[in-house]
């Protein structure tokens, strides 16, 4: 039995894994809950990937686990990372990419993170992963088009924006959602003209959100940093 921890900005997502299936998921919007959580389960393997917290502490927490593990750069990994700074890599882009790799080996992946930011992250079909983009995710503008302005106002993100908006909150979720789902879809053609038979994940928590505004065909797979993660276990000896 494997337990991952996905440790982002705004949440700490947990996966259960029986081998590569995963059996149970939760979500922990405090760190008292999670320490609770860990503290009373117990599994095989145990990894974390945080952007936030310590991670060394979180670790401290799972007090009922045989082997621990805390994802950085310098651990075996099932991918070869080609990026010119490591050390500045996020470790949520280090799972993403190895769970695209064990989904789809052998491939040109590249895998689109709709999170509190958007990410793009480029797989070769040889394992090399090269690097990508960073962009503001979909809360990140709403409040950065509030935060940075005197009189506007914070608009609610909805599901089918007017192109043409005809009040300054519905300008607002057109300039917004319209423009992500624009720059999308034109990022993941760039690539498909780079790279020849691309395949495409989608993931992150807005995964839902955009999947049915892009073009062509998209894997969405929004636990797709838990799969990467259970990955990197079992690539170190992990069941």
């Amino acid at each position: 039995m494997n337990i991952v921890v996905d440790y982002g900005n705004s949440s700490a997502k947990v996966g259960i894994f029986d081998g590569n299936n995963l059996t149970a998921q939760h979500n922990f919007l405090t760190t008292e809950e999670l320490k609770k959580f860990l503290q009373n389960f117990s599994a095989d393997n145990f990894i974390i990937s945080s952007v936030t917290k310590d991670s060394d502490q979180v670790s401290d927490w799972a007090t009922q686990v045989k082997q621990k593990y805390i994802l950085n750069p310098q651990l075996p990994l099932p991918v070869k990372i080609r990026y010119a700074t490591p050390e500045t890599l996020g470790v949520d882009r280090i799972a993403g990419v190895c769970g695209a790799q064990h989904m789809f080996p052998n491939t040109n992946t590249l895998v689109v993170d709709a999170g509190t930011c958007i990410t793009f992250d480029f797989l070769d079909k040889h394992g090399n992963f090269l690097g990508g983009g960073i962009s503001p995710g979909l809360m990140m503008r709403f409040q950065a088009v509030h935060n940075f302005t005197a009189r506007l106002p914070l608009a609610p993100s909805i599901d089918e924006p007017p192109l043409v908006g005809d009040s300054t909150e519905k300008c607002i979720q057109s300039g917004v959602i319209n423009g992500i789902t624009a720059e999308l879809n034109g990022i993941i053609s760039l690539y498909k003209q780079k790279f020849e038979e691309l395949t495409v994940i989608l993931s992150g928590g807005d995964a839902r959100f955009f999947e049915n505004k892009l073009k062509g065909s998209i894997f969405a797979v929004p636990e797709l940093v838990l799969s990467g993660l259970n990955s990197i276990l079992i690539h170190n000896g992990g069941r």
